[in-house]
């Protein structure tokens, strides 16, 4: 279970407790807090984990801005890990394995009796790509690009008014490099429909120009 913190009075309350914390700063808006929430449920339920008493909350990092300027939160999705009042450590972005082998180090549960949830790498970017059906992956998010290529994709995708999800891939660099390999296209933006690739920002303009923009991303 991961227990949503809803003020900064709960968020001292719950450092006091001896028990290993575990907490995501987390924004509604970032579709890769879903997927760290999701993977925090469900290591939560395994037997070893729940045995060790290990606690997980997420926090709204702008909500409560205090506690996220407090321990240095420059972006989400940010997990800290606690113990007695203490900082222990933290995993900047979306790294699943690195949350988790950390998890393993600091509650002291065996590796070999407590066996990770994990996916391969192309399954788990399988699972991206087919995430929303229209999906692009970027440096940065739709609000905030982070390139000027980034930043004109989402200035096209916008007008068409057609729903689609981003991945921030500085976020997460085995995504970053291994989504390259998988799909045989080594620049970003990257554009996905229905879990195919369409091509970066080039092939859109050309779909733009050809008034087959709009068709592509219906499907």
């Amino acid at each position: 279970m991961v227990t949503q913190i809803e003020n900064a009075n709960d968020f001292e309350q719950i450092l006091r407790k001896p028990n290993l914390i575990i907490v995501h700063f987390c924004a509604d808006f970032v579709e890769q807090c879903q997927m760290v929430t999701n993977y925090l449920k469900e290591i939560s339920e395994k037997t070893d984990i729940k045995k060790a008493k290990v606690l997980f909350y997420n926090c709204p990092a702008e909500e409560l801005s205090e506690i996220s300027l407090k321990y240095q939160i420059e972006a989400v999705p940010t997990i800290l890990y606690f113990q007695n009042g203490k900082l222990l450590d933290r995993v900047n972005g979306t790294n699943l394995s690195k949350i988790w082998d950390k998890l393993l180090e600091l509650s002291k549960v065996s590796n070999t009796s407590s066996t990770e949830p994990k996916k391969s790498l192309n399954e788990r970017l399988k699972d991206l790509i087919n995430q929303h059906q229209v999906m692009v992956f970027m440096k940065g998010n739709r609000e905030q690009p982070r390139c000027g290529f980034s930043k004109q994709l989402m200035a096209i995708l916008n007008e068409t008014g057609v729903e689609f999800k981003t991945f921030d891939i500085l976020q997460d660099e085995e995504v970053r490099q291994g989504l390259k390999t998988y799909s045989d296209w080594p620049t970003y933006p990257q554009l996905y429909v229905k879990g195919e690739l369409i091509g970066g920002l080039d092939i859109v303009k050309e779909l733009q120009a050809g008034n087959e923009l709009l068709p592509t991303l219906n499907g």
